[in-house]
């Protein structure tokens, strides 16, 4: 394989980070992290492996204390005490300095089978294929209990441009040792994996997805029908019907195919053209297991490049440990059809981890070298595969496999999602609404869809079934008109998207976090397992059991830290550091924003399909404290890490003067319009004290000011981009009193509840009484408890 397939590795550390003795070595990573081997022939393992790129870090200080008996290390956060000898649970031990506590806080090699104990708070799995409902987690890199342990010792490892299997007899461990510090842990975890690449700024819009016989025309219709109803698409994903199935079984099963189905698609490149021209980006499913058949048209082209004999007809094994048909597999197979007009390739590898090469995983050879295939001439390189291990978060992006349509389902990924952060994977795609199997389910399906704005990648899919669709349209007309403001309103997030897509390769953060990430000395972060950080900015709890049959919505538990939020959607204010219950009708879910928030996103209503750097642009702003954002854009180019090609915007709000300001754009202005209108969009603002003013380069201009429900909105028009904009709307600015009687009145007419109680609670509950009156009596009418939590979260909402 030429060097285009070798990754960027550093793999020898600093010979002074490493203490070694007969048939052992430690090294010293980071303060926190510990890299300890046991080799039985005395030889360790220098190569970069599946995991671990990067060893050759700054050596951290640290002190050697040598004795008879042991040898210990000590750093500002671990101690080893080790014994020098194979390694045992009595003979080698790792202590978390300042830790959890003195007792579960130390590391003994063997009590936990090498996975961090009891406290791992759990990484991500291969795959979700017929899982319905949750499934146990492999571990990841943090821990309650301040430790956790990274088992290397089986990955393969990457030898020039080539990989090779390990020497099975010797051990490779890594220690984490960061107590609670969870992003130092996540920190460290990248300084030797690799950071996440910069993704396609299309990727982060709506994918299509279905398996389903679609022939070009039916296709192309479909596409259509969204533009015409508004629904933004921005990847097209063909499922493996574009291929030929139907073949004689003496040659194959057709699950594996290379040749385009003329019947369904007479004019391939004339299809992707239409589908690029639509502002879509397009990806065909491709399972490789069964090589290449004789029926393929490619079959001649790849026996000449094998050095085989094609009149044979004999099939072409797949055998990703053969460098010559890896090169083959890419430069014949996929490249023919890239011309075409294939942009990226849905990997759908079925077939388990085992090739002819004991310890290479075929699925980790193919996200490898499918990635970085990708990369060539200079395109932003993507694939779309399901996890293979530690180290994957470097291919994005991740398919889950094929999940259940149940509720169970879907009240398992907002945790799987966020946990996948504590083993560097950010980039999940989840079959959204669900695979296979379960029923039709209205409220199900546009619940899915909203957790599906808020994941990381937003890809509707369903199973081979003429039942089973997603449009929005085969749904009733109050999930259809939900779904398609969701539809929008996840490219209208493009924007905070992108900005949270490079701040991933930048920072380590990943778009979906949990919540223990941020507060990580909180009990309650850790029990909030239904909510996630979604960026910098928000806080998502989505909705995902059943709507209460009384009050018609759905609810979910939720923990808000300290400060005040704002639901950014509905525009009602809490206070925090507290637990509550959330409720919503199908319209929404909550999302919600603390003092300083500072949203960007896609100013239209109905974005187009292409998520381009816009010309117009609303930011949403919570007041009440400072806030900074920093808008970035690219132009497409490259790896995204280039500063050559990305420009910055600044957005900030300084809560005293009660000043937005927008700019000046930095960097490749030329990738942006040279003008945009910009709109600064106050949710859940009180009454400013005085006029609303808005000044470009210090010199008023007309704004145009509009106030609407919960909030209120300054336009701003041909803004360029080099120019400073402020918008001020007065003096310390505060969030509007809830309107609770209205709210409150929203919930009991919405509640199909008896007629004569409704007046009563309303009138309890707005009653001139003290609060603590007011809610004693109320939950001493013996309500329904989801009519009186719901009536509780707007009565509590604030003090």
């Amino acid at each position: 394989m030429d060097a285009r397939y070798r990754l960027p590795s550093r793999p020898v550390a600093d010979p002074r980070a490493v203490v070694s003795g007969d048939g052992f070595r430690v090294t010293v990573l980071t303060d926190g992290l510990l890299r300890l081997e046991w080799s039985p022939d005395g030889g360790f393992e220098d190569r970069a492996s599946t995991f671990a790129l990067n060893r050759e870090l700054a050596v951290p200080e640290f002190r050697v204390v040598e004795t008879d008996r042991h040898v210990e290390i000590v750093t500002d956060r671990l101690h080893l005490v080790y014994d020098r000898g194979p390694f045992t649970t009595s003979g080698l031990s790792v202590a978390v300095r300042g830790g959890v506590s003195s007792y579960h806080s130390v590391w003994r090699y063997g009590d936990d089978g090498g996975l961090g104990g009891d406290g791992n708070l759990g990484g991500t799995v291969r795959t979700l294929d017929g899982v319905d409902g949750g499934i146990d987690l492999d571990p990841g890199v943090v821990s309650r209990v301040g430790y956790a342990v990274l088992d290397d010792s089986r990955s393969f490892v990457f030898d020039g441009d080539w990989v090779a299997p390990r020497d099975g007899s010797r051990t490779d461990l890594y220690v984490f040792a960061y107590g609670l510090d969870h992003r130092a842990a996540l920190d460290a975890f990248h300084a030797v994996s690799g950071p996440v690449p910069v993704l396609p700024r299309w990727a982060l819009g709506n994918w299509w997805s279905r398996y389903h016989r679609y022939s070009a025309d039916e296709y192309t219709a479909l596409l259509s029908r969204f533009e015409r109803e508004g629904v933004p698409f921005s990847v097209a994903v063909v499922d493996m019907d574009w291929h030929v199935v139907d073949v004689d079984p003496s040659v194959g099963s057709g699950w594996t195919g290379y040749t385009w189905n003329r019947d369904l698609f007479p004019d391939p490149p004339a299809f992707l053209a239409w589908l690029h021209a639509h502002g879509l980006r397009v990806t065909l499913n491709v399972h490789p297991a069964d090589g290449v058949r004789s029926h393929e048209d490619a079959y001649p082209e790849m026996a000449a490049a094998l050095g085989l004999d094609a009149s044979t007809g004999d099939p072409i094994a797949f055998d990703v440990t053969d460098p010559d048909f890896l090169a083959a597999y890419f430069d014949v197979l996929h490249r023919r059809l890239e011309r075409d007009g294939v942009d990226f390739w849905w990997i759908d590898w079925q077939s388990g981890p085992h090739s002819r090469v004991t310890g290479i995983d075929p699925l980790w050879m193919l996200n490898h070298f499918h990635f970085l295939d990708s990369a060539r001439d200079g395109r932003r390189p993507l694939t779309f595969s399901r996890y293979a291990g530690p180290g994957s978060h470097r291919y994005p992006v991740g398919f889950s496999g094929d999940t259940v349509v149940s509720w169970a389902s879907l009240d398992f990924q907002p945790f799987f999602t966020a946990t996948a952060a504590n083993i560097g994977y950010g980039w999940w795609s989840h079959d959204i609404g669900g695979h296979w199997h379960g029923s039709k389910d209205d409220e199900l399906a546009t619940r899915w869809v909203q957790l599906g704005v808020f994941s990381p990648v937003l890809r509707l899919h369903s199973s081979a079934n003429a039942f089973m669709t997603k449009e929005p349209w085969a749904f009733g007309p109050a999930a259809q008109q939900v779904m398609t403001d969701h539809l929008r309103l996840r490219h209208r997030l493009v924007p905070y998207l992108h900005a949270m897509n490079h701040r991933a390769a930048r920072e380590n953060r990943p778009l979906v976090e949990p919540m223990y990430h941020a507060w990580p000395t909180d009990p309650e972060a850790y029990d909030a397992r239904q909510q996630f950080l979604f960026g910098t900015e928000l806080l998502v709890a989505p909705v995902t059991s059943p709507a209460d049959a009384r009050t018609r919505t759905g609810a979910v538990r939720a923990w808000l830290p300290p400060g005040t939020w704002v639901d950014v959607l509905t525009g009602l204010v809490y206070d925090g550091g507290r637990g509550l219950v959330l409720h919503r009708d199908l319209s929404t879910i909550p999302v919600l924003a603390r003092s300083g928030a500072i949203v960007p996103l896609d100013a239209d209503p109905v974005p187009g399909a292409d998520p381009v750097n816009p010309v117009s642009l609303e930011v949403l702003v919570v007041v009440g404290a400072d806030g900074a954002f920093t808008l970035v854009e690219d132009d497409g180019t490259g790896d995204g890490l280039d500063e050559a090609h990305v420009v910055r915007t600044p957005l900030r709000l300084d809560q005293a003067t009660g000043t937005v300001t927008v700019g000046p754009a930095l960097g490749d202005v030329s990738c942006v319009p040279a003008e945009r209108a910009w709109t600064v969009t106050f949710v859940a603002l009180d009454e400013p004290d005085g006029e609303i003013v808005a000044r470009v380069d210090g010199t008023t201009v007309e704004c145009l000011v509009e106030r609407s429900d919960d909030r209120l909105r300054v336009l701003v028009d041909a803004v360029p981009v080099g120019a400073t904009l402020t918008v001020d709307v007065g003096p310390c600015p505060r969030l509007a009193a809830n309107d609770v009687a209205a709210r409150l009145f929203a919930v009991l007419d919405r509640a199909h509840t008896e007629y004569d109680v409704k007046p009563r609670v309303h009138a309890i509950a707005t009653s001139d009484a003290p609060l603590s009156v007011r809610v004693s009596h109320l939950v001493a009418l013996d309500l329904e408890p989801a009519l009186l939590t719901a009536l509780l979260e707007v009565l509590l909402a604030r003090a």
